[in-house]
């Protein structure tokens, strides 16, 4: 988490698995999607699948606060 949170795309990619499976973190699909996007923007193609599979399992409102939070997050 801390490397997520300090900008880390691997950390924001094993983050958004967690988060995604429910492992060691309450399943919080908003939360997978923040941190997949995040890795998107500097790792590309395995968090961008990741993404594309998330959204599969997401209502129109689940997106878009993922999407909102995603613009809102800045490093700690």
């Amino acid at each position: 988490m801390k490397a997520a949170e300090q900008g880390d795309a691997g950390g924001q990619f094993n983050l958004g698995l967690m988060y995604g499976k429910g492992q060691g973190v309450p399943r919080d699909y908003i939360e997978a999607y923040m941190w997949f996007s995040l890795a998107a923007a500097q790792m590309g193609d395995a968090a961008a699948r990741n993404l594309d599979l998330l959204e599969k399992r997401m209502t129109p409102e689940q997106i878009a606060a993922a999407q909102e939070l995603t613009r809102n997050w800045r490093p700690r």
